[in-house]
């Protein structure tokens, strides 16, 4: 991403990485038949970005990070996220919708990387969350088109915009380091 700390920087190429495996995981639920591989080597490697950065997050952990003072915010952030997700979640299996929860947590997880971009000082991340709300906007009438899980396409799109942003985040820090 787009931030001067390099722990900051390390942490979230771990992150995205964890994250995408989890997101291809999800859309492992009911892919298409030729999307099967590609969502494998898609968390394969999300897990050797949160692997690899997350060492060099630790080997970091000493260094300055733009959460310093923070922390309480960071932690209502995340918190409020949860509580949206999780929410949302339930109103949606209360009202027979349950297959759009995947959808749903990916708004809310892409929508909080707004203000998180504020938190860490990294302009990147909001990048990431445009992108992401404008890809899970376009996929609604294709997903009010059919009965599966919303999971079939907010997986992929979270999960490839995640891993993608890991790699070129990695890019620019890895000669630094």
């Amino acid at each position: 991403m787009l931030t001067e700390f390099v722990r900051d920087q390390c942490f979230t190429v771990a992150w995205f990485g964890l994250m995408a495996f989890v997101w291809f995981g999800w859309a492992q639920e009911d892919p298409p038949r030729s999307w099967r591989v590609w969502l494998g080597v898609g968390s394969v490697l999300g897990i050797g970005f949160a692997v690899a950065f997350g060492v060099l997050t630790a080997v970091n952990w000493d260094r300055p990070t733009a959460l310093e003072g923070e922390y309480a915010w960071f932690g209502a952030l995340v918190a409020a996220e949860v509580v949206a997700a999780g929410t949302g979640c339930l109103v949606l299996t209360r009202r027979g919708a349950s297959r759009w929860m995947a959808w749903w947590v990916a708004v809310v997880v892409a929508v909080h990387f707004l203000p998180l971009a504020l938190l860490l000082n990294d302009l990147g991340v909001a990048v990431v969350g445009v992108v992401q709300l404008v890809a899970l906007g376009g996929v609604v009438s294709r997903l009010r088109g059919t009965t599966g899980p919303s999971s079939r396409l907010a997986g992929p799109i979270m999960g490839a915009s995640l891993l993608a942003s890991a790699m070129i985040s990695a890019a620019i820090t890895a000669p630094g380091l």
